[in-house]
């Protein structure tokens, strides 16, 4: 069993775009710009934010986050977007989400240019990842598809299960695993809420992407003998074991699962740290203009 060990694969793509990044300065070109658009204070946000702005600055990329209180009105935000839309300095934008209650999420994120949507949420952009064009793709299944490279995990003709059908997961990574070439050329099965049977269709899973938001759903007698098990879950329970009072958990039980299987992700650790290398990913690309063009 081998640990997908997601913060060594984002430390060095990090290191990668850094090197990219030095030689754009040397020649004289655009230094990448990415913003954050952070409305109100939820704690989760305000760290992935952070995490963002840290990022940019070990990458030599300029960011700023522009911050606004909850009050803000759907059509005040809306003219926000589009002044960074209109920005020929800004590269990329992020909305963090989510949005208060009176903001609708997808308004806000049609009203991005597709160009500048590093987030990879914009529905030009999502097509253009499904029919297989050059697109910005979402962090986290972003993330898988590196995890994969760089362990040179094959892909090709195995039976690939996700768990979980969300716009941000789900979806996209058995869409980008059922493209031709590697990763890729997957049989891919989507389970979901209402599927009945879950455990007969993971045991045929050569590969499992798991993205349901529930603690330790699966266990060891789901799990195929050399599966290669990708955790997208995070939970936060509570625990008397650690300083916090809390400890982070996977949609994986991850002790009795992980003896089974070729690879596995830890959590944390495993895709969570390769997501903000996604955006920074991204936005290189926005600035370089290999996209769109």
């Amino acid at each position: 069993m081998e640990l997908l060990d997601g913060k060594m694969i984002a430390d060095k793509v990090k290191q990668e775009i850094a090197q990219e990044v030095e030689q754009i300065k040397l020649n004289g070109g655009k230094i990448p710009n990415l913003v954050a658009i952070l409305v109100g204070h939820d704690g989760a946000s305000e760290t992935y934010v952070g995490h963002k702005e840290k990022t940019c600055a070990q990458v030599g990329f300029k960011s700023s986050v522009l911050r606004f209180e909850d009050t803000i009105t759907e059509d005040e935000l809306l003219a926000e977007v589009n002044k960074l839309n209109q920005d020929p300095d800004i590269d990329g934008f992020i909305v963090q989400m989510p949005l208060p209650k009176h903001i609708s999420d997808q308004k806000v994120i049609e009203a991005i240019d597709p160009k500048k949507d590093v987030d990879g949420f914009h529905p030009a952009n999502v097509g253009r990842m499904v029919i297989g064009l050059p697109a910005y793709i979402s962090a986290t299944p972003d993330g898988i598809i590196e995890l994969f490279k760089r362990y040179n995990i094959q892909t090709s003709g195995k039976h690939c299960v996700v768990l979980g059908r969300s716009n941000i997961v789900g979806r996209p990574i058995a869409n980008l695993l059922s493209h031709k070439g590697n990763p890729g050329d997957c049989t891919v099965t989507v389970c979901h809420s209402r599927t009945k049977d879950i455990p007969s269709f993971t045991r045929t899973a050569d590969i499992l992407i798991v993205a349901l938001g529930q603690a330790e759903f699966v266990t060891a007698d789901m799990v195929k003998e050399g599966a290669v098990v990708v955790d997208v879950g995070i939970t936060r329970v509570k625990s008397d074991k650690t300083k916090s009072g809390w400890k982070l958990l996977g949609d994986v039980k991850f002790d009795e699962v992980a003896p089974k299987c070729s690879y596995i992700t830890p959590v944390p650790g495993g895709v969570g740290p390769l997501t903000i290398v996604s955006l920074m990913k991204n936005t290189l690309k926005a600035s370089k203009k290999e996209v769109y063009g």
